[in-house]
């Protein structure tokens, strides 16, 4: 049975969630190597740019507060983080230390590996074309979420 403009062409939210889940496992599977997952070296990249207040780095991660304080615990446990007062007694800042920094510039290592297996197996222009597809579809679905923090696209 052929899509007509009045039948859906899918579930567009599964199949991009089939996506990052089954690409997720290939970054996993490079990063279990350093001992970390894709959710924690992300973090771990972005705070390693600069410290960042929680509410920021959730906005550039386009997670809730809630949850990045749930992922930034064992990365603090594990001492590669700290969450400290900003200058403004409400606000907490995440910054990086120096064993979270060794940590990334050892799991960047793994990160590249997962990226090059992804661009050989796809091919570079594939992978090209499809960051500017979601960096497109982010943008143009971003205003549906009214009144919430807007993620920008990396």
């Amino acid at each position: 049975m052929s899509a007509t403009p009045e039948s859906p062409l899918g579930c567009t939210c599964f199949k991009l969630r089939k996506l990052t889940r089954t690409m997720s496992r290939v970054y996993d599977q490079h990063l279990a190597a350093v001992g970390l997952k894709t959710t924690q070296y992300s973090l771990l990249a972005n705070v390693a740019r600069a410290a960042l207040p929680v509410a920021e780095l959730a906005d550039i991660l386009a997670t809730e507060r809630t949850t990045l304080t749930r992922n930034l615990k064992p990365l603090i446990e594990a001492g590669w983080v700290t969450l400290n007062p900003g200058a403004d007694g409400r606000v907490r800042m995440v910054t990086i230390t120096p064993a979270g920094l060794a940590k990334v510039k050892s799991a960047k290592v793994a990160w590249r590996a997962a990226q090059d297996e992804t661009e050989r197996l796809l091919g570079r222009d594939a992978v090209r074309a499809l960051h500017h597809q979601l960096d497109a579809t982010l943008t143009r679905l971003l205003p549906l979420l009214d009144g919430q923090h807007h993620a920008k696209p990396a």
